[in-house]
């Protein structure tokens, strides 16, 4: 039995257990999740007017505090409670009418579930169940929960203790896969003059000793010729001192490995040069697409994404010493053309990516089917019957693009993911996958009631790519730890997906395995030629300055402008993000309308989305935008909110951050749930002191109170009042702002670069290439398995949704 419980039941808590239970049966409400369970026993205190630290320090109180969910079945009189100890560790247990306590399994827990909802029968016989469990058996598992999302840390210690535990299995397949490696058919690393391991070991002593004897910055070109006589290829590096570097560092790995040492060598391998970024969905261009339905910060992170990595490529070609060979990284970003572009570029099959060498984004048609869908923008909830044909049509384009396969293929958002899964299968490439957002976490009990939202969401198609896609991929990469497992109290996105139930149509006993090394935290960075500090004046345009300045303040255009401030001069509150539920913007406004102290001291500035209605095609987007004019009209904000239906290049959002700093503003981003919050960085780095969601990513991006602030979104009196005080504190302190602004770019610059992000990526790439190569980790049942789902579930729901778009 639980510890917790069994706490409860041997002291005298174990009758205020029974006062509990007997409140939660006359609660209407049949399921409790956290908050309403911490709220319930809260007011069970002050009912029975418990000492001050029983809520928090008694037996009873701790076990509510890790209560994640209880079920009242109340035609049983019995609970079900879902306790959360410790993080990724679930338990579940019963509490009977006569307060017996009885443990569940994962699968009556279900069956529980789908009773709730009236959805079980168990007289039709069993649901599909889904186990990915006995997949991972064969594979290293993390421990301690406090290392996950380290898993390339612990994937090095694993592999050089085998090493070291039967060396001559393991230096067999180092020297297997040093051989492997090729660039457009020209051998790298070592040629068939080395026969063996053995032989290896020995040569490369002997090229140490060679090496050594020359200049350190002699170009490797001088001697190349004596060491491909030794049995060494281009790839060991460009001057005498990088190749001894080099060697040595395989010299010690062979001798007595370690895994800094493991990681050293396997991150200087040259084996990647091509690379896909598949970004299927939204509009994906350069200019004019930020802000229209599903288009945002995706499209940002990929772009300066991909301009980064050509760049490390590129500079890691010429520290390999492969400049002889002319040697051309190439970067495309895969996504989905659209002929009717709407002024966009997104009917351009071929574009290239400013600022980089051999970046491309490369835009491959939907098969029409029905022309009146397919030529047009389809919403991220609509688009999954395209994604195998979409996927089927990029293989033969990328294969022409590359001359030959990509090396890696990373996949963004679920159905980028997925794409990226179909591909990886056909073309036996290493798969990367980045979710930036798992809907399921965004929408409360969505697999639970998928079927009243299926018509809206069709979630029965997104969780079940989201299965395939995080199973099937060799790594995962999160920009946070807790959007792995989440925190103390609360459940992690990808957490989320270890058990649930899809009503009559699959349960998922174990969905992923949050303890495998094939999660890794990565965080973007910033795009620092875009967005860089207000203070760096060198930098800065002046026409540019003066022009977003009088946008953001004074200038009266209504296309593309709502609202006159009778005071400019007020403190600027800002905030730009779409204009969807999640992001929150109405939420922000009506916490300024309630707040008559904080209409005192600022004014609010809002760049979202667009003005009207009828301008949009986006159904979440029409709502809030009638919601926004709502609450404008009922606090009566006339004068005090400025609204710009704008779409801002990145050049000019990074000037907008800078001149609301200018002006000592603020930023907020007030977002019910945010996996990551590129805007935060954006606006941290500009110096903006920042108020962001504590709910997701930027608990990991901020430290409270140092360099910005959390706020609870859902609690406005809350959210305003901390915003008036720093206000405040400013006023009375004219150098707070600045202390506050300082640290929040200084926070930017030592953690978040796409410089830290594109070096560890590749590195993971490689690492995770070396790891499949030697690794005896059988893949191909995991992934028959995961093709069995997509054919058997995920293809016939797509098909019978495409049936509909055909029909329009």
């Amino acid at each position: 039995m639980s510890e917790l419980i069994q706490a409860v039941l041997d002291s005298e808590d174990r009758n205020d257990l029974r006062g509990l239970v007997s409140e939660l049966r006359q609660q209407e409400q049949g399921y409790l999740l956290r908050n309403d369970i911490l709220n319930l026993f809260d007011e069970y205190c002050s009912k029975y007017q418990k000492p001050e630290n029983f809520f928090t320090y008694s037996n009873l109180g701790k076990l509510i505090y890790y209560t994640q969910e209880i079920i009242h079945i109340k035609e049983e009189s019995t609970l079900c409670f879902i306790i959360r100890p410790k993080i990724a560790s679930q338990e579940i247990y019963r509490l009977t009418a006569d307060f017996k306590v009885e443990e569940m399994s994962v699968q009556e827990l279900l069956d529980l579930r789908d009773r709730f909802v009236d959805k079980y029968n168990p007289n039709e016989g069993d649901l599909l169940e889904l186990d990915f469990g006995p997949f991972y058996d064969y594979s290293p598992v993390i421990r301690d929960p406090k290392n996950i999302g380290k898993g390339v840390q612990f994937l090095n210690r694993y592999l050089s203790s085998k090493l070291f535990q039967d060396p001559n299995q393991w230096l067999e397949g180092l020297f297997n896969f040093l051989q492997l490696h090729q660039y457009n058919g020209i051998q790298l690393l070592i040629n068939d003059r080395i026969a063996s391991q053995q032989q290896l070991s020995e040569q490369v002593k002997k090229a140490i000793e060679f090496v050594s004897q020359r200049s350190d910055d002699e170009s490797y070109e001088v001697f190349r010729f004596p060491l491909q006589m030794m049995g060494f290829e281009p790839g060991w590096g460009n001057t005498a001192a990088r190749v001894l570097e080099t060697l040595n560092i395989l010299d010690e790995l062979i001798d007595s490995p370690d895994p800094q040492t493991l990681e050293a060598f396997i991150s200087r391998i040259p084996m990647i040069f091509k690379i896909v970024l598949v970004s299927a969905h939204g509009w994906f261009a350069q200019e004019g697409v930020l802000g229209r339905p599903d288009t945002g910060g995706q499209v940002v992170y990929v772009l300066d994404q991909a301009k980064s990595l050509e760049k490390q490529l590129q500079e890691d070609a010429i520290l390999a010493g492969l400049e002889g060979l002319n040697v051309q990284p190439k970067v495309i970003i895969l996504t989905r053309l659209i002929p009717n572009s709407d002024g966009t570029l997104c009917n351009q099959p071929l574009e290239k990516v400013h600022g980089s060498e051999n970046a491309w984004i490369l835009r491959v048609p939907l098969r029409e089917f029905n022309p009146n869908v397919t030529q047009n923008w389809i919403s991220r909830f609509e688009f999954w019957p395209y994604l195998e044909t979409f996927a089927i049509d990029a293989e033969k384009q990328l294969l022409a693009e590359f001359q030959g396969r990509p090396d890696l293929i990373v996949g963004n958002y679920t159905d980028g993911n997925l794409v990226a899964f179909l591909l990886a299968r056909r073309l036996g490439v290493t798969q990367c996958n980045v979710a930036h957002a798992l809907e399921k976490s965004k929408y409360l009990f969505s697999n639970l009631y998928w079927q009243d939202l299926e018509d809206k969401y069709h979630f029965s198609l997104q969780f079940t790519a989201d299965l395939i896609a995080m199973n099937a991929a060799n790594f995962v990469v999160s920009s946070t730890y807790q959007e792995i497992v989440g925190t103390p109290d609360s459940i992690g996105q990808y957490e989320s997906y270890k058990c649930l139930t899809m009503p009559e149509l699959y349960h998922v006993v174990n969905g992923v395995e949050l303890f495998s090394p094939k999660f890794n935290v990565v965080p973007p960075g910033v795009n620092e030629s875009c967005f860089f500090p207000y203070n760096n004046s060198q930098e800065r345009i002046q026409s540019d300055r003066q022009r977003m300045d009088e946008m953001l303040f004074t200038l009266e255009d209504e296309s593309q402008i709502y609202g006159k401030l009778d005071d400019p001069t007020k403190r600027p509150l800002f905030s730009m993000a779409r204009l969807d539920r999640i992001k929150n913007i109405t939420g922000l406004a009506e916490c300024f309308g309630k707040s008559k102290e904080l209409q005192e001291h600022c004014n609010l500035i809002l760049v979202a989305g667009k003005l009207r209605v009828e301008e949009s095609g986006d159904n979440e987007e029409r709502d809030e935008i009638v919601k926004l004019y709502r609450t404008i009209d009922e606090y009566n904000l006339h004068g005090k909110i400025r609204w710009l239906g704008v779409r801002l290049s990145k050049n000019d959002s990074g000037v907008v951050y800078r001149v609301i700093a200018d002006r000592q503003g603020v930023f907020v981003q007030p977002a019910l749930f945010e996996a990551f919050g590129l805007t935060i960085l954006e606006a941290m780095i500009s110096g903006l002191p920042t108020f962001a969601t504590q709910f997701g990513g930027p608990l990991e991006i901020i430290q409270d109170k140092k360099n910005g602030f959390y706020i609870n979104p859902t609690n406005l009196e809350e959210t305003a009042a901390k915003i008036v005080e720093f206000v405040t504190k400013c006023e009375q302190n004219p150098n707070y702002w600045e202390e506050i602004s300082q640290k929040a770019i200084e926070r930017v610059y030592t953690t978040y670069t796409w410089k830290i992000h594109t070096t560890k990526l590749l590195s993971l790439a490689r690492i995770y290439g070396f790891w499949n190569f030697n690794s005896k980790e059988k893949r191909e049942d995991l992934l028959r398995y995961l093709e069995s789902l997509f054919y058997l579930i995920y293809k016939p729901r797509a098909q019978k949704l495409l049936e509909q778009h055909q029909s329009r």
